[in-house]
């Protein structure tokens, strides 16, 4: 399977890299700066929450169509970079407008649901753990240049919806040369009946629960810390600053990941849980929020590549499983903490989100022991 992709390492590489790079561009964009550009455009916390969970819901919708009656075939995979930059050119078109607004999320959030398990499942069978950790830093390299650099020119809110729109064209022209390179079987989910959710269903719990807590964080960080007196340009070296902890683990996790993964997603979560607890209890210290950022190998980096190197190991239908993840994970667990937070945001918001990722530490634990138990 891998051979014909060895045989062209100088151009695999290179094109997955610039995909990473760009669709984490788009979705530092989409995550740091548009929160702010709709409070700024008249939203309310409860609306951006909302608008916030419009997109993830889509992902967590999307793999039970294709369980059913679709195959992330190349076309489909092609339809969504498609409906991806569309989808930025509707917010251009519609931001003023709360409701038209939504509907777009909904499309843009669709589209990026299928392409990002696609382009995981190939990378995932083409590249040995280290090497995929050292080409998809390229994706945290995006995300932290995306802010470093509008975080000191940003000065109009459709600014950043044409970068959003700029980004997206450029993940359709990366992701559409990387379709060369699948070579991995497009027949339909449902011919294969051994695939299952509840078989390992405290592991799906722990994935959506660690995902809701993340929801304050990627959804009302900068405005958090706004509101405590610190700077804008400070807020984007913050998240750079943890994406640059994240790159460095993505080079160097290649050895921890030979060890027990379920572990391993046990220590990051709790030390996403600790994470949590200093932003709320140190939400004016620029030296501890920086510490906490730091964390962000652990509880992003580490946690992200474990997870779904362990689901890739779980099931034989690869890009289902990895659509489930990204579906249950950042789509129905983004979904509902875009809206959580949106509705306790305020001084115990992370408090809130520290507890629940404890809760995801336990389901866990809980997955571990019934696993053992089936073995």
């Amino acid at each position: 399977m891998t051979k014909a992709l060895h045989s062209k390492p100088s151009f695999f590489s290179p094109l997955l890299g610039a995909y990473y790079f760009f669709y984490f561009a788009l979705v530092g964009v989409y995550v740091i700066f548009m929160p702010k550009v709709l409070l700024e455009l008249g939203y309310s916390t409860v609306e951006v929450g909302i608008v916030y969970a419009a997109a993830p819901f889509m992902r967590f919708l999307l793999p039970f169509i294709f369980r059913h009656y679709l195959a992330l075939t190349i076309k489909v995979y092609l339809l969504s970079l498609l409906f991806t930059f569309v989808g930025t050119l509707l917010f251009l078109a519609t931001v003023e407008s709360f409701w038209v607004y939504l509907l777009a999320n909904l499309l843009f959030g669709a589209a990026m649901g299928i392409s990002l398990p696609y382009i995981e499942t190939i990378a995932l069978t083409s590249l040995s753990k280290s090497h995929y950790g050292k080409v998809r830093l390229w994706g945290s390299l995006g995300f932290m240049g995306i802010a470093l650099w509008l975080g000191r020119v940003l000065e109009s809110p459709y600014q950043a919806l044409y970068y959003l729109s700029a980004m997206a064209f450029l993940i359709f022209i990366f992701g559409a040369l990387l379709t060369k390179y699948d070579t991995i079987s497009h027949k339909s989910a449902q011919d294969d009946a051994s695939f299952s959710l509840t078989k390992y269903w405290a592991f799906w719990v722990s994935i959506f629960l660690m995902q809701v807590g993340f929801g304050g964080f990627y959804n009302f960080f900068t405005i958090y810390e706004t509101s405590h007196g610190i700077s804008l340009e400070m807020i984007s070296w913050m998240w750079s600053f943890g994406v640059i902890c994240e790159i460095v683990m993505l080079y160097f996790q290649g050895p921890l990941l030979q060890r027990n993964l379920l572990n391993i997603l046990q220590f990051a979560t709790l030390v996403t849980a600790l994470r949590w607890m200093i932003l709320y209890l140190f939400p004016d210290s620029v030296t501890l929020t920086f510490a906490s950022q730091s964390l962000h190998a652990i509880s992003f980096a580490l946690y992200h590549t474990a997870a779904i190197t362990y689901v890739f190991s779980l099931y034989a239908q690869k890009k289902l499983a990895q659509q489930f993840f990204l579906g249950i994970a950042f789509g129905l667990g983004g979904s509902v903490g875009a809206v959580l937070s949106g509705q306790i945001y305020g001084e115990k918001m992370f408090l809130v989100e520290a507890i629940i990722t404890f809760m995801a530490f336990v389901v866990l634990w809980v997955h571990q022991k019934r696993k053992e138990a089936i073995v």
